[in-house]
């Protein structure tokens, strides 16, 4: 991957030059969250944040999206999604990773043709970011990234390490190439001294050898249990979170009663109605049996399908838990003595 140098100073003025190249959006803080924002204004930007509320997935799975309109009569027509750019400066590397996870997920057999062309209208700007106390990134690998944006940011002391990750970000380089100079031997060194600096500021780890194998073995672990009593089953954790996928389809026939709507929703594994099938059998009523579902999809069932878990590490669901849930402290727990010496004893 090529790479040049940018100047810090330069960096209001390079982002306000991405306006030639489509609608740019940026890291905005609200009251006490970030979110991505459309730019209006460059004070607006915040790159003091961690993690945005809702992660890029929105912008390539919205929240809700009209599929197709039909009428009685057979015409169907798809809506329109365009083809403007929309520039995301700012996403942190787990960010990308979570996009990565759904392309492959959107691709996977059959392609998902309205997932792929918002994802082709997408420009990925990322930037390097600071851990805080609910960062894991480290542990699932997902910390630094090489792929799937068209521009890198990393930050050296009063520069910054541009990375070009495709023909587009290649382009954007091209157009400002006054802003950029060569790769020095002492940015090199620079880069080195910062990575190292970053990676001891992780204070949250998660081991996760053979935890796909560790989860196989506690499935009947009574924290599951324990789990469910605990949870309140909002679905926070899973609405924020960088890589769940799960959706609704529905018709919504329209007041005229000739014409229709099929929309796309969000939908939620921990929602109580999620496993209700007709006739009124839910497979998984039980609260327990949809924290360990959502537990082992993550970190088990990804793993045998894509060959690796699903989790990035982004803290989001840590943060979003109003009965405080730590995804961390779950996977240490059934790695521990104490289920194993309750479960051990049932049994006995």
């Amino acid at each position: 991957m090529k790479s040049l140098v940018m100047p810090a100073k330069r960096l209001n003025e390079f982002i306000l030059s991405l306006k030639k190249f489509g609608q740019v959006h940026v890291p905005t803080k609200k009251d006490e969250i970030h979110v991505y924002a459309p730019l209006r204004n460059i004070k607006q930007m915040d790159l003091k944040w961690v993690r945005t509320l809702l992660p890029l997935k929105k912008y390539v799975l919205p929240p809700q999206e009209k599929l197709l309109e039909f009428t009685l009569d057979g015409d169907v027509k798809e809506p329109d999604i365009g083809e403007e750019k929309i520039i995301i400066f700012g996403a942190h590397p787990c960010e990308i990773w979570g996009i990565n996870i759904l392309d492959e997920v959107f691709s996977y057999k059959i392609v998902d043709k309205n997932y792929f062309r918002r994802r082709n209208n997408l420009v990925i700007i990322g930037y390097s970011c600071t851990p805080d106390d609910k960062c894991f990134c480290q542990s699932m690998g997902t910390d630094t990234v090489s792929s799937g944006f068209d521009l890198f940011f990393s930050e050296l002391n009063g520069d910054y390490l541009v990375g070009i990750g495709s023909s587009l970000g290649e382009r954007i380089t091209s157009y400002n190439a006054s802003f950029f100079r060569p790769v020095k031997r002492e940015d090199i060194d620079r880069y080195r001294k910062k990575q190292e600096e970053r990676r001891e500021k992780f204070t949250l780890h998660l081991d996760t050898s053979d935890l796909p194998t560790i989860l196989g073995l506690e499935y009947e672990s009574e924290l599951w249990r324990d789990l469910g009593e605990l949870c309140v089953g909002c679905g926070s954790c899973s609405l924020v979170c960088p890589t769940c996928y799960c959706f609704n389809v529905r018709d919504s026939v329209n007041l005229d009663m000739k014409t229709s709507e099929r929309i796309r929703e969000w939908d939620n594994c921990m929602l109580k109605d999620y496993a209700l099938v007709a006739g009124g059998f839910n497979f998984r009523a039980d609260r327990a049996n949809r924290v360990k579902n959502r537990y082992y999809h993550k970190q088990q069932g990804f793993v045998e399908q894509f060959g690796r878990p699903s989790c990035v590490g982004c803290g989001r669901c840590i943060v979003s838990c109003p009965v405080k849930i730590n995804v961390v402290e779950v996977f240490q727990k059934i790695r521990g003595e104490e289920y194993a010496e309750r479960n051990v004893s049932k049994s006995g």
